[in-house]
């Protein structure tokens, strides 16, 4: 059996010469059985053993004060020892262990990356001239507008500059001119734009640079003004022919005039003191082609109404169609007054109509302008019965005019 035993404390505990000698004659490991060592012997002889057991640590042979393996003295000599005598893989100079640790990681021929991630290698000697003249990740400022940019946008932000110089498309003397300001050196101050005369509008067909421009407006004023005249004189005639239309397209066709008064309170304490005071609706067509109409309301009554009733009435005024319309006229007229109570099944709303007397000289066809009143009711409605109820609503009240659509006589 192989053992393990301290001889010394053995033979502290027995003394005995011969009791030594079997314990050194006794069969051990190695000390450093667990590291790998396989030796075992005889007691006696393992401290010679350890003399040369390559697992047992000696001083390091560079003076390092570490205390190494036999078997890890090699490498420890080659890779770690900060005594060694070791070479730079980059610059090939030679140092100490110690003093290579210092020097990895700023040595000037070891290749690095650039920091701005170009992708490119470089040694750290050549890195500076690289970032500052090289590398295409480089900010650099535009030379015109003094804003930074990375190196390899800066041609594409050229051609957007607002500040690049341009050639004036006209080749005028001027240096180049700022990007920003091209458009309005062009539109106000190239002195070799071609540009029409101020008065083309008129009818004026002169075109030359800007100078001869100037030059044509101060020898010809007399001839612009006669331009300026025709072109007023046909302007005034396009604008009689838009109101014309205009007018055309706001005048109701329908027949049936909705007729809106306001401010009746002031309007009727005018009427008691303005004899003859008369208020005049739109006029109103029977039809696009047809009679031309327009209502009047005395609020003060007229004639035998006068004083006491609303009185009523339609005129027939001068209509554009009149040449083509069968005369007299001789279409059914309503008056409808509506009440505007809050309760419409208690509502009163007054209509009235009649049929045109065809012998009566206010139903032929008019020649002018009607100074005479036309045909209606002088006693429309009483004021008594007017008050009594809400006619006027807001200030406001409402009448519809209504020729008969059966009786349109309309080309």
């Amino acid at each position: 059996m192989t053992i393990i035993i301290c001889p010394f404390l053995f033979l502290q505990i027995y003394p005995d010469p011969d009791a030594e000698k079997v314990i050194m004659g006794s069969t051990v490991l190695c000390i450093h059985h667990s590291e790998g060592c396989k030796w075992t012997d005889e007691l006696r002889k393992l401290k010679g053993h350890l003399n040369a057991c390559k697992y047992d640590t000696i001083p390091c042979t560079n003076n390092c004060a570490a205390m190494i393996p036999r078997l890890l003295m090699e490498d420890h000599l080659a890779f770690t020892c900060p005594k060694r005598r070791t070479k730079c893989e980059f610059c090939n100079k030679e140092f100490t262990g110690e003093m290579l640790e210092g020097h990895a990681g700023t040595c000037l021929h070891e290749p690095i990356y650039c920091e701005s991630k170009c992708g490119l290698k470089l040694q750290r000697r050549f890195m500076t001239n690289h970032r500052l003249n090289e590398c295409t990740k480089r900010l650099l400022p535009c030379r015109y507008c003094h804003k930074e940019f990375v190196y390899d946008t800066l041609q594409v932000h050229l051609g957007k500059c607002v500040r690049f110089p341009l050639q004036c498309p006209n080749r005028c003397e001027p240096a180049k001119i700022p990007r920003d300001e091209l458009e309005n050196h062009l539109k106000d101050l190239c002195p070799a734009v071609v540009l029409p005369c101020p008065f083309k509008d008129s009818g004026c067909n002169f075109m030359g640079p800007r100078f001869a421009v100037d030059k044509h407006s101060e020898e010809k004023t007399k001839q612009h003004l006669l331009l300026m005249c025709g072109l007023i004189s046909r302007q005034q005639e396009q604008i009689a022919t838009l109101k014309s239309t205009i007018q055309n397209l706001s005048v109701n066709h329908s027949g049936s005039l909705f007729w809106k008064i306001t401010d009746c309170a002031a309007k009727m304490a005018e009427a008691k003191v303005k004899e003859g005071f008369e208020l005049c609706s739109e006029p109103f067509y029977t039809s696009p082609h047809g009679y031309k109409l327009m209502a009047t309301l005395f609020l003060n009554g007229n004639g035998a109404g006068e004083g006491t009733h609303l009185s009523t009435y339609i005129k027939i005024i001068p209509g554009e169609y009149d040449a083509l319309l069968l005369w007299p006229f001789s279409h059914s007229v309503s008056f409808t007054l509506y009440d505007q109570s809050s309760c419409s099944e208690k509502a009163c709303t007054i209509v009235e109509s009649f049929v045109p007397d065809p012998s009566w000289k206010n139903f032929q066809r008019p020649s002018r302008e009607p100074e005479a009143l036309g045909f209606g009711f002088p006693r429309f409605l009483s004021h008594e019965s007017f008050r009594k109820r809400s006619y006027i609503k807001d200030d406001t009240l409402f009448i519809r005019v209504k020729v008969d659509p059966s009786k349109i006589i309309a080309v």
